[in-house]
């Protein structure tokens, strides 16, 4: 924030113990020191609330990207399962109209019903 090296913090020092005093300058230091540190306690607590804020935005960001994924996918999904459906029915109706056109046989086995010819009546 601020550039200050050794030798400015030593005239700031200088001119403070002038104009103070010697009395009064470890209490003003200390004030000072505990107003510096409200500050650093302060600004951090502002960065923190920034990064905050920061985070809470990107998650919701990712919320909607998932939920509209989520949508996406549903879609997808749905008009897969819509084509699946109209080609089986399709197939099925095709199936029935063959059979409704073939003619009727016997189904597979099942022997054919018995019928008694003269011959095979008995001699009275």
């Amino acid at each position: 924030m601020f550039d200050v090296g050794f030798s400015e913090l030593m005239v700031i020092a200088v001119v403070a113990l002038i104009v103070i005093g010697p009395e009064r300058l470890p209490r003003v230091a200390r004030t000072a020191g505990h107003l510096l540190g409200r500050l650093q306690r302060y600004v951090g607590d502002v960065k923190a609330d920034i990064n905050r804020e920061m985070q809470l935005d990107d998650l919701k960001k990712l919320q909607q990207q998932v939920a509209d994924q989520a949508k996406s996918m549903e879609q997808s999904v749905s008009q897969q399962l819509t084509s699946v459906e109209t080609s089986l029915n399709e197939s099925i109706a095709e199936g029935i109209a063959e059979k409704s056109e073939a003619p009727a046989a016997e189904p597979a086995g099942v022997p054919p019903p018995l019928t008694l010819d003269n011959a095979d009546k008995p001699k009275a």
